[in-house]
């Protein structure tokens, strides 16, 4: 039995602080979602706290009998359990394939003023709030790049004389930062990347001792009763300085036929994948090549839907799209065999998915980007980025499109805040 109560909120402006680290010292798993009231086309995620003792895989889930919500991560190495392929690559941190988490505590932030709070046992606003945190701020961090500007380069234009000999289309190259740092605070670290990159799709999520701070722009896929929707970004510009230099980046983006026919050839797969599991006839392109803003960039995001077959469970679902085309590439097999060949980590739940799979059997998943991946008992802590490598493909300029969109995470890393 769960209760239902309201509890108001503290004075201190570090409430969220010293929610997120009861709710850590409490609960072997969480998970925090928050959209911060971005705009978005169908919406966002909700603003939550889901915590548990328990948690299930991926392959249970379409026999779990609860009645409770479950929120979970799937790791891009789950593409070796769907398909023929395998990764001898360096594991860099060792997280599971899949986690839901079973959640005990559902918290609301729904306004200002208090939190609506389900839970097994009632919880007083002391318990919560009575201490405060030590510390509000990180060390500084000193990260390496596991390829060098030079590799990158050379790597691009190798996978560039794959797609001129017909091999592939389109492929999206990722390369790996990694640091260590045991007095880290990835609850700290959540809420500085926060303040600086807000998303529609950012998340905290922990399993054990293991964390990801997810301050994503991107949905992987979302599902309302028998309609299913996927998002994929492909093409990033920085904001502009001013009004009028912002007017002309975001035109600029719009009017960019690479990053167009990048787009494109994501929605092609991704039509193609939802295909698999849809209604006849009924994959549409809502919105092709949408321009939106947000706090460093404008990304190009296209909008494609479908009707779900009767009798397809969660984990059909993700069997037949999963790992996202805007993560792997064109034609999917191929990219994910080179990705193997060229990057030279294991990403984990970089690049995979992070989510809510409500009651009724409806979800919403993101993309695991802009995102940071930690283990707080070794202190070791990654993050990944990429960009989709095509025939027009400028290396230089791949290069610093990474370093863009990894700015804000290099800026709380190595910064005071």
């Amino acid at each position: 039995m769960l209760y239902k109560f309201s509890i108001p909120l503290p004075y201190p402006k570090d409430w969220l602080l010293c929610l997120l680290e009861w709710v850590d010292q409490e609960y072997p798993h969480f998970a925090i979602f928050q959209n911060h009231r971005i705009d978005y086309p169908y919406d966002s995620f909700p603003n939550l706290i889901h915590a548990g003792n328990k948690s299930i895989r991926i392959e249970e889930i379409d026999t779990y009998k609860g009645n409770t919500d479950l929120a979970g991560v799937v790791s891009f190495d789950y593409k070796n359990k769907i398909e023929k392929l395998s990764s001898k690559n360096e594991i860099l941190i060792d997280f599971p394939d899949t986690v839901f988490l079973i959640p005990e505590l559902q918290i609301e932030i729904g306004s200002d003023s208090s939190l609506i709070v389900h839970a097994d046992r009632i919880i007083s606003k002391e318990e919560i709030f009575g201490k405060h945190s030590l510390s509000s701020s990180n060390p500084l961090v000193i990260f390496q790049r596991l390829v060098a500007k030079e590799k990158y380069i050379s790597d691009v234009k190798a996978i560039k004389e794959h797609i001129i000999s017909g091999d592939i289309y389109e492929l999206n190259y990722c390369m790996a930062f990694v640091f260590q740092e045991k007095l880290w605070n990835p609850i700290i670290g959540y809420l500085d990347l926060m303040k600086v990159s807000p998303m529609p799709f950012s998340a905290l999520f922990k399993s054990k001792d293991k964390y990801l701070i997810c301050a994503s722009p991107e949905r992987f896929l979302k599902k309302t009763g028998e309609k299913i929707v996927a998002q994929p970004i492909k093409g990033t510009i920085r904001r502009g300085k001013d009004i009028h230099e912002d007017t002309l980046m975001r035109n600029f983006l719009m009017n960019s036929e690479k990053e167009r026919a990048e787009n494109l050839m994501i929605v092609d797969l991704m039509r193609n994948d939802l295909s698999r599991i849809s209604k006849t006839g009924s994959v549409q392109v809502e919105e092709l090549f949408g321009v939106y803003p947000f706090a460093r960039v404008h990304q190009m995001i296209s909008t494609v839907s479908a009707i779900l077959r009767e009798e397809i469970g969660f984990k059909n679902i993700f069997d037949a799209t999963f790992p996202m085309g805007s993560m792997a590439g064109a034609p999917k097999i191929k990219c994910l065999e080179l990705i193997e060949q060229y990057e030279n980590f294991r990403r984990s739940w970089f690049s995979g998915s992070l989510g809510i799979i409500r009651s009724n059997g409806d979800f919403d998943f993101n993309v695991v980007i802009r995102s940071i991946l930690f283990e707080k008992k070794s202190g070791k802590g990654f993050f990944g980025v990429g960009s989709a490598i095509t025939f027009d493909a400028d290396p230089d300029y791949e290069y610093e499109e990474c370093m863009l969109k990894v700015s804000a995470i290099i800026d709380i890393l190595s910064k005071k805040h």
